[in-house]
């Protein structure tokens, strides 16, 4: 399985995602150190990623250590006087001091607790907003789809046909190509309508349908159909015979029939190393016949064109005054879906946690496999808002759980005891700890399965 694996993609999906989290983290522990320092805190460390035993470098400067730890699954800020994540009871058996955390006015350490997430929802706010006004809007139609999908088995299943065209989900518009999977599971659908022929059917989604689509991932259901028309033929491809030119079309893959590209799904033929008899269309009249080595990943080095330049884009553009509300809007619309299928995880008969929760195996695995910088600030959006959004619920050993006793605090005037304290971010470690095991552990036994 591991030989399997094409390590290349792995580094450039791994490196987006230790950059993306490493913005993420080091911005929201900012949001904590900042306020903390205006409000005559000592901070002891700033850590981007954790540290237990050692670190990979640190940096004394004043009072606060600057250090890189060895585990990516996080950073923190230690203020003196905060029952947190170090765990540091003997400091707390001390009397207060003036410049630690719990010496400090409620309304200040409420300040300090909510700064990362406060940071996390500006960050996502302003990246959106000039992801919009840099790149715009840009899919393709629905209305684009000429060649229809390709019904794999859920899609035969529930009766979708190869060349249907899905234009609605329980009766609402679908505008965008690659949305349908998502917008079954969001809504829950129990019907989604299709064009064929020129004519509109409604299918119904047996019970079950949504758990399996979630379950594969959006896998196994349809396909964009496309014609496989060549880009491009990059300088270290092989061709042994033949000449291949952009815009020629591939009509025969090994003595098969190719008319659209999903024909070579499920395939199965082993191109590792293997020279391949290829046909192609030129000027919608020649055929070409070609030979191509396939290197050790099974890579012709020949770039086909994207579902884009094949069925066209709807693409809009903003000034930069137009970005402002359509990042704030975009911004909203993911943090509403987030919340939406969180909601499923309790309220849903068909969409299970075990099939939806996922570990930094599953992050870094939603990075593309090249690097897209379009694709690397609008996930690092994505994750900013979620982030504030996680840390602002009231757990334990969160922002939010910290947050609430505060809020308590300032409503009954009493203050939990730091004995109290100890026990509940206790209690809120394990319980993360105990998630973040599972997800792990239900990553691997996805990678193994």
């Amino acid at each position: 399985m591991l030989l399997a694996i094409d390590w290349s993609i792995v580094g450039i999906k791994a490196g987006q995602f230790i950059l993306s989290f490493s913005i993420l983290i080091v911005l929201h522990e900012l949001g904590h150190f900042l306020p903390a320092k205006w409000f005559k805190c000592r901070v002891e460390k700033f850590y981007l990623f954790f540290n237990p035993w050692f670190s990979l470098a640190k940096k004394q400067k004043g009072e606060t250590e600057y250090g890189l730890g060895w585990i990516p699954l996080g950073g923190y800020v230690k203020i003196s006087g905060m029952v947190d994540e170090s765990m540091d009871k003997e400091q707390m058996k001390l009397p207060p001091q003036p410049w630690e955390f719990r010496s400090k006015p409620a309304w200040q350490r409420l300040i300090i607790m909510l700064g990362g997430v406060f940071v996390n929802v500006i960050l996502a706010i302003v990246i959106f907003i000039f992801i919009t006004w840099v790149w715009g809007d840009k899919y393709v139609p629905v209305s684009n789809l000429k060649y229809g999908v390709y019904a794999d088995s859920l899609g035969r299943k529930i009766g979708v046909q190869d060349g249907d065209k899905i234009i609605a989900v329980a009766g609402v518009e679908v505008e965008k190509v690659g949305t349908v999977g998502s917008e079954i599971i969001m809504n829950e659908a129990t019907s989604i309508t299709i064009e064929r022929n020129n004519e509109k059917i409604e299918l119904d989604l047996p019970v079950g349908f949504i758990k399996q689509l979630n379950e594969n991932r959006l896998g196994g259901f349809t396909y964009v159909r496309t014609p496989m028309i060549v880009d491009s033929v990059l300088n270290n491809a092989k061709i042994v015979k033949g000449t291949i030119q952009k815009g020629d079309q591939l009509i025969s893959f090994n003595g098969k029939p190719i008319e659209f590209s999903t024909d070579l799904l499920n395939d199965g033929t082993d191109l590792k190393e293997k020279t391949i008899g290829l046909n192609f269309l030129r000027n919608s009249s020649d055929t070409i016949t070609a030979e191509i080595y396939f290197d050790k990943k099974g890579d012709s080095k020949i770039l086909y064109q994207s579902i884009g330049d094949v069925l066209g884009t709807q693409h809009t553009t903003y000034s930069f005054l137009q970005a402002i509300p359509a990042g704030f809007e975009r911004c909203w619309q993911t943090l509403a879906k987030y919340v939406r299928n969180l909601k499923q995880l309790f309220t849903s008969n068909e969409v299970r946690v075990r099939d939806s929760l996922g570990s930094v195996i599953s992050i870094g695995g939603i990075f593309p496999g090249v690097w897209d910088w379009q694709g690397f600030w609008t996930l690092t959006a994505v994750f900013s808002i979620i982030l504030a959004f996680m840390n602002v619920l009231p757990i334990p050993a969160l922002d939010g759980g910290h947050a609430l006793f505060t809020l308590s605090e300032m409503i009954t005037g009493k203050k939990p005891s730091d004995k109290f304290m100890e026990y509940a971010q206790t209690v809120g470690m394990v319980l993360l700890l105990g998630l973040m095991a599972y997800a792990l552990g239900l990553d691997i036994w996805r990678l193994f399965k």
